[in-house]
């Protein structure tokens, strides 16, 4: 029997898609535990947006969190999702960087780093391939799945075949907005596994409705690992419930081998931990809502939720469905970005301004200027000369990595926060978060020290 592997993601991926990344280290703690016996192949416990919201919102240092969650979990392999050159931040970092930061995630815990970059440029990802290869963790590339005129199955599996060559140890098929179709999945996982020889992981959200038809085409196809959320943090813009794929895939010839047991013991936790953030108004009802019409605008759920906060400061809540059909249109005038982090926020903000002056183009963040310019990587398809012209003029375009711009990092920012920075984590949180970081580890570094004074 060919064993189906599972990732459970209700630690990050869950509970960001669910609560904004709210779910606070001190109720994850008392069940680890027990998700450390259940036989997953890894839990994804870091990255992604859990970083900035450990800071910005939840006063929790995020290098300490996962230090907690290693020492709770023996068994079990810890997952993190980067965002390649991007790291965990909304940019481009120096290569210096991305190698400390790299470095230091293993050293803190983490055993398979899953890297991608929005716009499928592999050279934005050469430098956290080497950088995961050197550290002795497994490099899991993934590809940012979309669709359009030119993204196919070929160009699909090209590209994985390039990041095998590249070093990578396994491919996710990252599918951010829920839009993989069942029989395109099975197509594209037999196609690539006659290609390429080494293992595919699929990540989708159910945003859309179809996620569960999906999977069991992928696992016909023959997909060695899924990610799933335990079912109270399930659905919606969320992961498929790991406990029904579990039972449904428990006398076929791809069982998971999960114990059902523990898994009903870790769905009855996070039910009530679920109600206990229901109630603070952290579980927003649309988000649990079936959107079909992702289908169309293929915008994720993060992005959703993004979307509907940034129309209510603007008290312009009704303009939803003209925002979500302007989408297609700026990212057709955009080289069809994939709308993942960042470029699903940059998409979604431009289609917001579009919408909101009635003029499109009038207003253009900074980031569309500089995505234009190629500050963020190759556009998967050329930009119209007259859209190019209309956002940034008669600017130039750059042609090479842009990495290969940016200037060594590391120690000139170990000398500008040395007055609050006790560790080279902490350099690192400072590096990608520099005013939340600062105020954060201000506050914690300084009633440290002065603990170590009275003491």
């Amino acid at each position: 029997m060919n064993k189906l592997n599972i990732t459970e993601t209700v630690l990050r991926d869950g509970n960001q898609s669910l609560i904004a990344t709210r779910l606070k280290i001190e109720d994850m703690m008392p069940i680890l535990d027990v998700m450390d016996k259940v036989g997953y192949n890894s839990m994804e416990v870091w990255g992604g947006a859990t970083f900035d919201t450990c800071l910005r919102y939840l006063n929790e240092d995020p290098w300490e969190r996962l230090r907690k969650i290693r020492k709770k979990v023996k068994n079990t392999k810890l997952q993190m999702l980067l965002r390649g050159q991007n790291i965990l931040g909304y940019k481009h970092y120096p290569d210096d960087i991305v190698e400390k930061f790299i470095k230091k995630s293993v050293e803190n815990g983490i055993d398979i780093i899953r890297t991608f970059d929005a716009l499928n440029d592999p050279r934005n990802l050469k430098t956290s391939i080497d950088a995961i290869k050197k550290s002795g963790a497994h490099c899991q590339c993934a590809i940012s799945y979309t669709t359009s005129k030119i993204h196919n199955i070929e160009y699909y599996t090209n590209l994985i075949k390039e990041l095998e060559k590249m070093g990578a140890d396994s491919i996710c098929i990252k599918d951010m907005a829920g839009i993989l179709l069942p029989d395109i999945a099975y197509n594209l996982i037999s196609k690539v596994k006659e290609k390429i020889n080494i293992p595919i992981q699929l990540h989708t959200h159910c945003t859309s409705g179809i996620a569960a038809m999906t999977y069991m085409k992928a696992i016909e196809a023959g997909v060695d690992v899924v990610d799933t959320a335990i079912s109270p943090f399930s659905g919606g813009t969320s992961q498929p419930p790991t406990e029904s794929l579990a039972l449904a895939m428990e006398n076929t010839n791809r069982p998971t081998g999960l114990n059902i047991s523990y898994l009903s013991e870790i769905a009855e936790y996070f039910k009530d931990i679920k109600k206990k953030y229901i109630s603070r108004g952290l579980l927003n009802s649309k988000i649990m809502e079936v959107q079909p019409k992702t289908l169309t605008y293929q915008v994720p759920g993060g992005m959703l939720s993004n979307l509907l906060s940034q129309l209510k400061t603007q008290n312009a809540e009704d303009k939803f469905e003209e925002v979500l059909k302007e989408i297609p249109s700026v990212r057709e005038d955009l080289g069809y970005p994939p709308l993942v982090t960042p470029l699903s926020q940059m998409v979604g903000t431009q289609s917001v301004f579009n919408v909101l002056t009635g003029v499109r183009y009038k207003v253009i963040p900074k980031e569309i200027k500089d995505y234009v310019r190629g500050l963020y990587g190759k556009s998967p398809a050329p930009i119209d000369e007259n859209i190019r012209e209309k956002i940034i003029g008669k600017d130039k375009v750059i042609t090479v990595r842009p990495a290969d711009l940016i200037e060594p990092g590391f120690d000139k920012a170990k000398k500008e926060c040395e007055s609050f920075c006790n560790s080279e984590e902490d350099v690192l949180s400072y590096v990608l978060f520099p005013v939340v970081a600062k105020a954060f580890l201000e506050k914690k570094n300084v009633d440290y020290r002065c603990i170590d004074v009275i003491t």
